[in-house]
């Protein structure tokens, strides 16, 4: 078993609507405020180490906000989930733990290794379903929607459903994908696409000879420089970099949107636990 997979249906306007609506109302409440002694304990330590699968520039947003607020610098150690989850196994046998606070994407590995995390609830644990959590270690940190992206500047005839990624025209175009080794965000989109599409796609697309990546980061690179023109992509790339004027265009595709949650705990051991 892996995580749950949501093939949401709805429009694409819908969707950033929903999300609109969600951001407006974290915006509305109130910042939380921590105990003058944890406060004063975390300064002290003056640091934490954060091993995330979430993307770079999405975390350093994260860690100024944070620095600002608390004096509180955060150390990001970001790499696919499934390095991560070695680098962690090898620093707990080897009674090293480095991580203070660990984010992964693939919530199943996460539970098999439960003992590695320490009992922690959030200040707004009440607000999370139990669906969304792993008792008192496991938590929502993160999350992101798969689209389907493609170098505008190499693709006038964009594709317009999962489905027309497997059709011959488009193999002419370059097609990338990223590994389902990488973590539970690649894992999610394969079983969507397995169930939704049709558990021939993987056999037609292979036949258009995609190029395969070990991660987002460096298939977008590749996008972006016209090494590829058509490829599944997350939303926390393709948005921002859409917004910030890269040839890339994307959307929500017909059939239904895999959306992956990712799962965040505290490192049990962990150096800085106060500012973790």
């Amino acid at each position: 078993m892996r995580p749950a997979i949501l093939p949401w249906r709805w429009g694409g306007a819908a969707v950033v609507a929903t999300l609109l609506v969600a951001c407006a109302a974290h915006a509305a409440e109130p910042n939380f405020e921590p105990s003058a002694d944890l406060l004063a304990a975390a300064r002290k330590e003056g640091k934490l180490v954060l091993y995330t699968a979430n993307f770079l520039d999405t975390e350093q947003a994260v860690a100024k906000r944070f620095a600002q607020r608390f004096g509180i610098q955060i150390e990001i150690v970001r790499a696919p989930t499934g390095q991560l989850i070695t680098r962690v196994k090898s620093e707990a046998a080897a009674n090293r733990m480095i991580a203070d606070v660990i984010d992964f994407t693939d919530r199943i590995e996460a539970r098999g290794m439960i003992e590695l995390f320490a009992p922690y609830a959030p200040p707004n644990a009440a607000d999370y379903p139990q669906i969304a959590r792993t008792g008192d270690r496991l938590w929502p940190r993160s999350g992101n929607a798969w689209t389907i992206a493609y170098n505008s500047e190499l693709v006038k005839d964009p594709p317009k459903s999962w489905a027309d990624l497997t059709k011959p025209e488009f193999g002419k175009y370059h097609l990338g994908q990223t590994v389902v080794v990488a973590g539970g965000g690649p894992f999610n989109r394969a079983m969507f696409e397995r169930k939704v599409v049709g558990e021939d796609y993987w056999t037609k697309q292979a036949a258009l000879k995609p190029a395969l990546f070990p991660s987002q980061a460096p298939m977008v690179d590749a996008m972006i420089r016209g090494e590829i023109a058509i490829a599944p992509l997350v939303t926390q790339l393709a948005i921002p970099l859409a917004a910030q004027g890269a040839p890339i265009k994307w959307f929500f595709a017909p059939e239904g949107v895999p959306v992956t949650v990712f799962c965040a705990g505290m490192a049990k051991g962990a150096r800085n636990p106060n500012a973790a």
